[in-house]
């Protein structure tokens, strides 16, 4: 199996606009960070989680030609906004893409994005438009997603849940406000752990880094990765302050896991 962190960066992204901190105008790659998003490869499949804004620059980047289905965390902007770039794939398979979340995601999804999940909306001859079909998964299922079995587990997001994704001995966990008792049993035995961790502080929404350190030890993945990370430090600064098995994610990184 393959993970490729396509982004690992927070809603504003990294630089943000306008802003000069060692950060901001760090010449680390590490340091320059699109929204979130990450594809699977496993058994010959590729999924794709999320689509934020600047999907087709990520990947190009990574060199992605096409994905085999779409999973989404949730209906935020910077998760879904590079939607329309799934234009490319949809026509390049011919097909409709196979898209999957919980019924609240997919049902804003159709909402926002009709042209997308109608088949009926028609556009004139001689143009396109990205089709996606929307598959809605039920919390705490494991579902045969293009041949893989993924489970979708539901996790607090403020008021809002979104999904986490465990394929294999890989976790994915995004936006995510705590790890509830419930799901520390579907997190056993994991080889990389992929976690929100997002300000030194306390966040309404998201694990703080405290917050999220305490939450992977309990987890307790061989690896964990942190993601959706703020311009607050530098990819340096925050390695060189997490514990052992702990690492900041940055965009572009490869983890290969061993078994399927």
């Amino acid at each position: 199996m393959r993970l490729i962190l396509l982004g690992t960066g927070t809603s504003f992204g990294v630089p943000q606009i306008g802003c000069r901190c060692p950060t901001c105008t760090s010449p680390d790659p590490r340091d320059r960070r699109t929204r979130t998003a990450a594809i699977i490869e496993t058994h010959g499949k590729r999924l794709l989680i999320d689509t934020p804004p600047e999907l087709r620059l990520q990947l190009v980047a990574a060199g992605v030609d096409h994905v085999d289905a779409v999973l989404f965390t949730h209906a935020h902007a910077d998760h879904v906004h590079g939607i329309d770039d799934l234009r490319a794939l949809s026509l390049r398979q011919g097909t409709a893409l196979a898209a999957y979340g919980s019924r609240a995601t997919m049902m804003e999804l159709i909402g926002k994005f009709p042209y997308i999940f109608d088949p009926s909306i028609v556009v004139p001859v001689g143009t396109s438009k990205p089709e996606l079909k929307a598959y809605v998964l039920e919390p705490g299922s494991r579902t045969a997603i293009a041949g893989v079995s993924v489970l979708a587990l539901p996790l607090p997001h403020g008021d809002q849940l979104v999904f986490g994704y465990r394929i294999g001995a890989m976790a994915y966990l995004t936006d995510v406000k705590a790890i509830p008792e419930s799901a520390i049993a579907d997190l056993k035995d994991l080889e990389v752990l992929v976690l929100n961790a997002l300000l030194s502080r306390p966040h309404p929404l998201h694990l703080s880094v405290p917050e999220a350190i305490a939450a992977a030890q309990r987890v307790g993945a061989r690896r964990t990765f942190f993601t959706h990370l703020t311009h607050e430090n530098t990819h340096a600064a925050l390695e060189a302050m997490l514990p052992p098995g702990i690492t900041p994610a940055y965009d572009g990184l490869v983890i290969d896991l061993a078994g399927p």
